[in-house]
């Protein structure tokens, strides 16, 4: 463990690394679990409510490792891996997550990620997935890792330009869409609604019933 780190976070660190080596047991060691969640507490470094990392490398950390494991063949897929990419994973990509999961109920799983995470979600964008019963407050910005591109069946960018790496096999999408932060509740209303109106096309074509 890096030496900065004080006795309190270094014990939730290490008691989540135990926890995912029991989850992640025959398929990746101790040692890898525990490497992870270190990196995935620095790469959260720019999220605004310090007190709860080690919390959020625990839960960012198992999301990678289960992709790394689905990118191995490790771990079976059991339906469609959609991610979705914009800057900030802050807005865009947070809709259309927070709307595919809802529209799915389970026939797609989503995984989020940005070129240039913010500290939070926007309040607003917060506020108008909440219009339509969808809670995000657990949900946080995360930055782009290569495994989650590699674990994806679907890699949707939403104005990030070209900082998603390309891989052979998978299907790429570019959305244009406005991006919501600063904008006014009306505005990022109309951007909700051009996310779910393309979610619900991509399920159609992923998912139908």
């Amino acid at each position: 463990m890096p030496v900065e780190l004080d006795p309190v976070t270094r014990t939730h660190l290490e008691r989540a690394a135990d926890s995912l080596a029991e989850e992640f047991s025959g398929v990746f060691s101790r040692e890898t679990a525990s490497r992870f969640v270190i990196e995935s507490l620095g790469l959260l470094e720019h999220a605004r409510f310090n007190e709860f990392l080690p919390v959020l490398a625990h839960r960012f950390a198992r999301e990678r490792l289960r992709a790394l494991g689905q990118a191995g063949g490790e771990i079976a897929k059991d339906v469609p891996e959609v991610l979705f990419v914009c800057v900030q994973n802050a807005g865009r990509s947070q809709m259309a997550a927070a709307l595919l999961k809802h529209r799915s109920s389970g026939r797609v799983h989503v995984r989020t990620a940005g070129s240039a995470p913010a500290e939070e979600i926007h309040g607003e964008t917060a506020q108008a997935l909440a219009e339509f019963g969808l809670d995000i407050r657990e949900e946080f910005p995360k930055p782009l890792t290569d495994e989650v591109v590699r674990a994806a069946d679907v890699v949707v960018t939403m104005g990030c330009g070209d900082a998603c790496p390309i891989y052979p096999g998978k299907r790429y999408e570019d959305w244009k869409l406005d991006d919501p932060a600063g904008k006014d509740l009306e505005t990022v209303r109309r951007i909700r609604d051009e996310v779910d109106a393309r979610v619900q096309r991509l399920l159609g074509e992923l998912a139908p019933k």
